[in-house]
Order: C-alpha cells, then structure tokens, then sequence
C-alpha cells in the first residue's frame, strides 16, 4: 500500500479502541467546525437518552504515552455532568474515554450532546465502532471549546470511515469521545446528556413550500420567487422600511443555505435569515449588514426547520424591496466552507476562483529563505501566492479593453532562475502582453521575509491603457482534498485595512509591505459583494477597507494602472514578512524629516531587484557542493538534483528534516534518514549532524526510536523500522565525514536503540513461536504499521526487518570502531542471529505463499517491490539475499512497469518508486533504470519547476491527494536514485562502483560526463568520462578516494564488449565485457572496443 493513503491528519489514534492498537493514517471525510443550525433541538420522534452521566459507570480511560485523563463528576446543564480533566505533559498524545452502547442504527439517525470547555485549543473526536471493528469518526480540528454549554448534533452523514472493514454503518458496540494534543497542557471538557434518535429516511424534498410576505404589489407576488422565470418577481409596498419574506416547507426540512436574486435597484442592504419549527418562534442564523445586492449567497450549515424567513430592515433606494428569485440549496451546499464556495464557483466564468473550485488539480512549488527557517510560501502554477501556511493568497489579475483576464484567459508558463534555482516564476503570456510573477525569500531564520515581483510588458505596436489588480483573497493555494493535518481551501480573512503602504490583514495578524503606491486599494466583506464581480467591471469597491466580516471571507485588491507604451513594462514589488522580528527593509520605510515619503519606485525596484541578485547567488553557491556538468539530454537531471536539495532545505525547520511544509511538516526518522543519505552523497553534512543530535533526544527512555517528532515531541506510534533507521543514519553520517567524536556523542542513543532491537526479536522467540511447525515469525520484530503500508492492520513486515539487520550491522560496527571490544560481539552475534532467521522466514514464506519473489510481509506473501529495495540500499544485502528470488521481484516490477506504460490505463502512482532505479542499477539492469528514469520525470508537476508531489495522477487535473508538493522524501529518493548512476558503493565486496547507470549516449561526444567533488565512502572523487574516438573510452579519475577492499568497478557505459584496457598508460587485464577493475587512484583509465 502507498504511503500516501496513510499518513494522518494526526497521530493522537494510537491503541485508541481496544480491537485496534495503531495509529490510523488514512483521510477520512472532514466536518466543519462551525455548529450545525437547528431550529429546535427536539424532532418529532422523541429521542433515547443513552446517557445523563448521573452515573458515569462503564466509562473507561484510554491514553497514551505522556498523556493523562480522569474522568469525574460535575454540575452538568441538566443534573450531573461527566468531565475529562486531561493533562499532555509530551509528545503528540491523545486521550480517550469511551462505554459500550450496543445499539442497532436505522437508516437514519442522529446522536446529540451538550459539551462545554476550558482547555486550549484541541483536534476533538465522536467516535463509534460497529461489531466489525470499523471505526467511524466526526472530527473536528483545533477546535476552540466554547466556555459555555453548546449543543452537538451529529447525523449520519456527518460520519466518516476512519479505518476498517468499512460496510454499511448498521450498529454500534462502543461510542469514544477522543481529544489529541494541539499544544501541550492540561485542561476540562464537560459532556452532558448524550442522546440517540431514529430520524426520518434522507430523501429530496419534492415539495413545494407556501411563500408569504409582509406586502406586496399587485402582479408581483410572492411565490414568484419560487419560479425561474427572469421575468417575475415579488415587490414589496415601497412605504414601510421593514418588510419579511417567508417560507413553509410544509415539514421539518434540512437544508443548507440559500441563493437570493435581488432586483437591481430596490434590494436590501441590511436583512436577516431566520428559521422557526412553528412560525412564531424565531431565531436569526444569518445577518447580512451592507449587501449590494445582485445575487447573494447565504451559508446555512447543516440548517433544518419548517419555515424560513428573510427579514429585510433596510433598502437600497428606500422604495421598498425586489427579488427575483430565492433557491434553497441543500445540505451539501453548506458541508464546508470548501463546498459552499464550491458552488459560488460553479456559477461564475471559469478563472474567478481557484482552479480546486472547478475541480481542477492545481499545483504549486515551496518558497523559502532555507536555512532551517520555519516558515514558506506557496507558490500556484497559476500565480497565486499563498503567503504561509494555511493563510491567504495575493492573486493576480489583469484588465484591458474592457476584458478581465484571468488565468483561465492564459497558458502560465513557469520556470525557475538559472532552470534549478528554487526562485520560481509565472508567466501569463497574451497576444498583447505578459505578466510575470516572480516569489522569493530572504533573511534568517526567524526575521525571513516573503518578495513578490509582478511585472506587466506590453508587447503590441500600440500604447495600452493596462490595469492590474493585487487581491487579497480569501483562499489557500492547497486545495480542499489535500486534508492531512490540515485542510486546504478556503482562509478566513475578517478585516483587512491599508494604511502607511501596508495592507494589515487580519486574523492571520500579516502585514504586506507595499513598495509601489497603488492608485487605491479597496476591500470588502463576503455580504458587501464579491469583490471579483467587481473587478470584471474593471471596478473596485467603495470602501477602503473591512472592520469586521463575522462570515470571516472578506477580499481586497491594490490597483495599478498604466498606460504602457509599445515594449514598455512597469513591476511593483510585495513584501511580507515571515516572522513578526522580521525587519522591514530601510527602502520600504517613511523617511523622516527633510525626505518626506517613500523613495522613487526605480530606487524601490533597483533595491529589490539587487537583493533578488543576490538571493540568486546565494543559492547557486550553497547548491554548488557537487558539480554535475552533462550533456544537453541530460540537464533536466541535473537540474532536478539540485532543486531538490533546495526544497529539502527550504522544508527543514530548525535541525527537523521534514518531507513537506504543508500536510506532512513534521519530523519523521524514516524520511529523514533516507533525506540524510542524499544530502551526504551530495556533501552537506551539517544538516544531517544537527538533526541527528536534534532526533535522538526524543529517544524514549527503552530505547524504543519514535517514527515521528513535531512541536509537540515525539509520537508514540509503533513503527519497528525507526530502531535501525537512527542506528543507521549515525553510521551513515560516520561513512561520509570519519567523525568518531560525533558517533561516540551518539553511541548512548544507538547502544538503547539495539538492545530495544534484541527485546523485539525476543519476543517473537517463545516457545509459542518455536514450537511451530513452519515459524516465519520466529527471530523477526514484531508487527507494526511498518512504513504506514499496513495501517490497517500491523504485520510482520520485511521492510522493517531490513531496516532492523540495517541497524544491528551498525551497531556492531560502531562498537569496533569505537573500542567497544564486548558490545561489538556481542551486537555482532545478534546481528548474525538475525540475518539467518530473517532470510529463514523469507524461504519459509515463499514457500508457505507459493511465491517465488520477496514479500512484502509474512501475515501477506506481498508483492512490494518498492519496499524490498531497501534491502539493497541502504541494507547493503546485495549478494547476501537469494539472488533468484531478487532477480524474480524486479523482474515482476519491470513485467508490471512496461505493461503500465504501454497500456496506458494506470490511474496514479507514488514516486517512491524512484527507490527501484537504484535497485536496478546495482542489479546490473541498466536499460531498465533508464527507462524507469525517463518515465518518472514525466510525473514532475510542472515540469519546470523540477519536482514531484507524492502521488502522480495519470490525469494531472484529477481533483486527488497528492501529498505535499515539492514532496522532499520523494526528492531524496530521487537524488539517491540518480546518484547511484554515478556512483555508489557495494557493501558486499566493499567496491566502488562507478558509472553502472550512465548510458552511451551521455559519453558519445567530447564533452562526456564530468562530476566533480562526489563524497564517497572512501573519499572525494573527481572523474570525467567522455569517447576520445569512435573506439575508446577515456576516463580521468582524481580526489582523494583511497582505494577500498573491493577495488573501484568501472562501468562501461557501451553496449559493446571491452577489448582493451589502459590504467595510468600500462595495460592491465582486469577486465570483463562490460567493467574494469582498477586498483590505483588516482588514474587516467582508456577502455577499447
């Protein structure tokens, strides 16, 4: 199973419910946090009282490590109440408290409750798990609790499949009430009269409501709303400035918001939506304050009543009020404010709204200063600019001969500086002109700030009268479905205010530093009218700026407009500032007596533009520890290897290696001791040291290694590859730098880890084990959820087992090296105990499964050939494993790859895969790799931007998860991947192997294949590979490589055999068809064909 199914939207599950011990990484439907509207909380099928915690027996207490819960008594809203006191003292922890409540569910249905709070902010979870260990969830994020009590209603359609069997949802044996760690500390949350209630079948409405109002003109009555004929509508008398506007539904009807038509001139600025379950009693859900009329969009989430009333209190004109016609969606409409701007979307031209409103994929690039700085921009395909994360965009548009140009009017273009430099642009290229917008960032680590660069060019004969406008609007650039630990989509925005050539942007608390005064800015709430109405009029707004939007979707715009001649161009630059300490620059700031005002935009432009420059060759020297010079066909690579190291930069907060900044901006020790192997191939070795020191801290005190570290410390997730991971990423680190001070530093933490390793293994031999006939569990680790690949249920799975031989290897070598003469026998003795039982339980489930490839798992006999690489890298089993069953598994993969290419029929896959290429490579299947290479640089979305997201749909518009993009632990596969075409080193033989990837094509002119300053293992290596003649190959190799055990492997790179061989002028023998052996360095090689 691919990773990317599995990672979650928290890790607070872990052990939650007894029939399941595991954290459960999958998505699952997200529920709003905004209350549902009930009219009246009692339906006409008097509800079950399942309980009124005057007796809180059959409650239990479920936590985990570093979390505490108590539950106690309390005065409740009627009689007692249950509390949960509840304290997380570390880690990312979750508390449960939950009773059996046998129950056989109808149709329909809906549980409600009472809950108050006093705690800080927190992911709360309603939970019910049926007779088949399915588990159902209503879920709520960061969630603020209401100091006083609140009803909850919770409906069957509010209910997702968190993990299991799945089915119809037809009973229940347990109900959970569950809450995980937003921050660390303690607090109460107080739950009373919990209650069950058969409701209704879900059905449409198909009724047709009675419509009433205050008054009317005669041929305008009020049912005329119901119709769609433009050319009716109800009018109200013009004297009496109150007026209301009703209607029965004739029953209880569940529905979630309404579309109103105003007429044109007499509309309501100031009204009400209102709702009663007997037309006496009503209660206001809705207030618009300052309307503009045309059409307005009222969200009325999860709203159920008999009647509906609009009352109106205030006209435009004071002549009274006109509507053309009033739509009541359903519930869906108000499921999210995702999917009620949704809707708005789907009413307007194509390129108003974010292309995830039209359900379109969109994709975007990270923009970050690096460093280890925690905060990053996002940048669209489309140039939009999300400005961190989870906040708003500033998206632009243009306005010319009476048009709005949109991105749906364009092709954007993207591209990066130099192709490889993570400073990416946007480029909307029109017959008459072009716009560019370019993103980058600058400054330390906690004073970074964002730049924005929007040049407009007009490329006609003719002098243009151009507009563009900035807005502020409303909208992430991830899109709803990208729902891990977070959610994409909309980003409330409540006030916005310009003053001083700064827009304050409110509540996100950022400030944008506007270097180029616009001719005005304007802004506007959501029920003032949506602003991008008013830019297709080539308008703005009349207000110049919001104080309070209570729906919490206001949007502004700058405005600039030129007349620009034939080739004239004009750039305004943005500044926000990452961190509240980040300094705005002195060029953007009011100059003080005697220089009144802001400096000249060409002394802006020149400054920006010069610290732009300078961001450029910052990067372009940091990037530099590896020089990789290539062919033209094969500058994409090159290209590729370096922007990925930037990303991986850019994702990195303070020491943690993250694998995204978005839905996976945490730590894990898998990513991030395959990301360390990729830095240190590539010569950075700070980053790598610093997040080892930084990762081991969080080592529990068994020894046990977490899978995952964030603000709030370390997960408690069973993960059994995180042992061997950090053992290995140590040694790892050794390999390249020869640091015996930084593993001695560490060998604490590795010693803890490997003797956790051996209590592991011990518990799988028992004699419960031993005694078993054909015992593939015997000697292996216990089953976990491995690399989330069996989130679902834990099994013994080979990928940890690897990771685990991967480790004790280390630890036993780390112990010679470090002196450690007992603990290195003694690591070695486990380690060789290990390897035989764990290349017997291989045998043994090849042959219980009838398998002749490596499994991915005993309970499973899987084919995961993904998975199985790290057996080669970095297991370094190459040799050591049964070489027909290897052969066989990427034989298998490379039956399954070629078919999927050529058939065309795949619907998406993960770029982990990049793992295979080395794999193929140190298997001696070069073709193979290469075509695998070619491949997965079709999935890099968009191209130029040079990196992948985590999962690749066949259709790139495929409204899907993809994970975060760029996805950094995708990009270190790749980088390790595309390394060992250069070289890499065999553990086996202790060889190093170069140029077993590199294909003729890349070596057939004079230019060849040059790398300079590659780490190895054994040292630094320079070499050039490159034809001298049809006939011979000519190779320099230089650094300070020491000439291993296993001599240095040269690859030819030729599909023709070798003849002849040269080493240093002498003629040497040490050859085969295919690769020399050379046992000198360093050396000026020729290979004769």
């Amino acid at each position: 199973m691919s990773p990317f199914l599995i990672r979650s939207v928290t890790t607070f599950l872990t052990a939650i419910f007894l029939l399941l011990t595991l954290t459960v990484r999958a998505g699952a439907s997200e529920n709003p946090a905004i209350l549902p509207v009930i009219a009246n909380e009692t339906d006409v099928r008097p509800p079950v009282v399942l309980d009124d915690f005057e007796d809180l027996s059959g409650w239990r207490v479920t936590t985990s490590p570093g979390a505490r819960l108590e539950i106690a008594q309390d005065a409740g809203l009627t009689g007692r109440a249950m509390r949960l006191d509840f304290e997380f003292e570390d880690g990312a922890g979750y508390v449960v408290a939950r009773k059996a409540f046998p129950l056989r569910l109808p149709g329909n249905f809906a549980f409600r409750f009472q809950m108050r709070g006093d705690a800080p902010r927190s992911d709360v979870e309603f939970k019910l798990i049926d007779s088949r260990q399915s588990v159902w969830w209503f879920k709520r994020r960061d969630y603020d609790f209401p100091g006083d009590w609140q009803p909850t209603t919770i409906k069957k359609r509010h209910l997702g499949l968190a993990w299991g069997p799945g089915g119809t949802m037809d009973d229940v044996v347990m109900v959970e009430f569950a809450l995980s760690a937003g921050t660390l500390g303690k607090g109460s949350v107080w739950i009373d009269d919990l209650t069950f209630e058969a409701r209704e079948p879900a059905s449409d409405y198909l009724l047709t409501p009675t419509v009433r109002a205050s008054t009317m003109v005669e041929g305008q009555p009020p049912e005329a709303v119901l119709d769609a004929d433009p050319a009716t509508s109800w009018r109200s008398g013009a004297l009496a400035e109150e007026q209301w506007l009703s209607l029965d539904f004739l029953k209880s009807r569940e529905y979630g918001g309404l579309v109103i038509d105003w007429d044109a001139d007499d509309y309501a600025t100031d009204y009400q939506a209102q709702v009663s379950d007997d037309g006496e009693r009503w209660r206001t859900v809705y207030t618009v304050r300052e309307g503009n009329g045309r059409r307005d969009y009222l969200y009325l989430h999860d709203a159920e009543s008999r009647y509906l009333r609009l009352n109106l209190r205030h006209s435009s004109r004071g002549r009274g009020y006109g509507i053309g016609r009033v739509q009541v969606q359903s519930y869906e409409f108000s499921a999210s404010p995702n999917r009620f701007f949704e809707a708005i979307a789907h009413d307007a031209p194509r390129g108003y709204y974010p292309r995830y409103f039209q359900g379109e994929q969109g994709y975007w690039t990270v923009v970050g200063a690096g460093g280890g700085d925690s905060e990053e921009a996002l940048l669209s395909e489309d140039g939009a600019l999300e400005v961190n994360r989870g906040g708003f965009t500033i998206e632009p548009f243009l306005f010319t001969d009476g048009h709005l140009i949109t991105w749906a009017d364009v092709e954007p273009a993207q591209s990066l500086a130099e192709d490889y430099l993570p400073i990416p642009t946007v480029r909307w290229e029109h017959q008459n002109f072009w716009l560019g917008v370019t993103a980058f960032a600058a400054g330390k680590p906690g004073e970074s700030a964002l730049y924005a660069r929007y040049r407009v060019e007009n490329l006609s004969a003719e002098t243009r009268h151009i507009i563009l406008f900035l807005t502020v609007r409303p909208f992430q650039v991830n899109p709803p479905w990208q729902s891990l630990n977070m959610v994409g989509g909309v980003s409330p925005i409540r006030e916005l205010d310009y003053a001083d050539q700064l827009v304050r942007v409110t509540p996100s608390g950022k400030q944008i530093a506007v270097f180029n005064a616009p001719d005005r800015f304007r802004a506007a709430s959501f029920d003032q009218g949506l602003l991008i109405n008013s830019l297709a009029e080539g308008k703005l707004p009349d207000r110049p700026r919001v104080i309070d939007d209570s729906f919490g979707y206001a949007s502004g715009a700058l405005e600039y407009g030129w007349d620009l001649r034939p080739g004239e161009a004009r750039a305004v630059y943005l500044q926000i500032p990452f961190h509240a300490a980040a300094p705005f620059p002195a060029f953007a700031k009011k100059r003080g007596a005697g220089g009144d005002g802001v400096p000249a935009e060409t002394d802006t432009a020149e400054q920006v533009e010069r610290l732009l420059d300078k961001t450029r060759r910052d990067w372009a020297a940091r990037l530099d520890r590896v020089g990789l010079e290539l062919p033209p066909v094969a500058q994409p690579l090159a290209h590729s290897i370096k922007s990925n190291l930037a990303y991986i930069f850019i994702n990195r907060d303070g020491p943690a290696l993250q694998p995204g900044s978005r839905a996976y901006a945490r730590s894990w020790i898998r990513d991030g001791a395959l990301t360390s192997a990729a830095l240190l191939g590539m010569g950075y070795t700070e980053e790598v040291r610093q997040f080892l020191q930084w990762y081991a801290t969080y080592q529990f005190p068994d020894g046990k290694a977490p899978c995952c570290v964030d603000t709030r410390g370390a997960d408690p997730t069973v993960e059994h590859d995180s042992h061997g991971q950090l053992i290995y990423a140590v040694m790892e680190y050794y390999r390249y730098t020869r640091d015996v001070g930084f593993l001695r530093e560490m060998w604490p933490y590795v010693v803890k880890a490997a003797d956790y390793i051996e209590t592991l293994r011990q518990q799988r031999l028992t004699e419960t084990y031993l005694n078993l006939e054909s015992c593939a569990y015997c000697g292996l680790v216990p089953e976990s959820i491995s690399h989330e690949g069996y989130a679902n249920k834990p099994r013994h799975s080979y990928w940890d087992n690897f990771f685990i031989l991967r480790g004790l290897k280390d630890a036993a070598t780390m112990a010679a090296i470090l002196g450690e003469e007992q603990q290195a026998k003694r690591f070695a003795a486990i380690r060789d105990a290990f390897r035989k039982d764990l290349y017997a339980s291989i045998r043994t489930t090849m042959q219980l499964r009838h398998i002749d490839y490596i499994p991915g798992a005993v309970e499973l006999g899987d084919f995961d050939p993904t998975s199985t690489t790290v057996a080669l890298d970095p297991g370094g089993e190459l040799g050591l494993l049964p070489q027909p069953a290897l052969d066989r598994t990427f034989e298998r993969y490379a039956e399954f790859f070629r078919k999927r290419r050529a058939e065309q029929t795949w619907r998406a896959y993960t770029p982990y895969e990049w793992r295979v290429v080395g794999a193929m490579v140190r298997l001696g299947f070069r073709d193979l790799a290469l075509e695998a290479l070619a491949f997965f640089f079709e999935g890099q979305r968009p191209a130029a931007w040079n990196q992948w997201a985590e999962v690749v749909w066949r259709d790139p518009r495929t409204p899907r998860f993809i994970g975060d993009m760029p996805h950094t632990w995708v990009g270190s596969d790749f980088i390790r991947a595309a390394r060992s075409l250069f070289v890499y080193e065999r553990e086996a033989d202790q060889a190093l192997v170069i140029g077993a990837g590199i294909p003729a094509a890349w070596v057939e002119n004079t230019e060849g294949v040059t790398i300079r300053r590659m780490p190895t293992w054994h040292g630094t290596l320079n070499f050039r590979m490159a034809m001298n003649g049809p006939d011979t190959l000519r190779m320099q190799l230089a650094g300070d490589v020491t000439v291993p055990p296993g001599r240095i492997i040269l690859h030819s790179p030729l599909n023709r055999p070798i003849r002849a061989m040269t080493v240093n002028s002498q003629p040497v023998t040490t050859f085969t068809a295919n690769t020399a052996t050379i046992d000198q360095f360093p050396a000026e090689v020729e290979l004769r064909y």
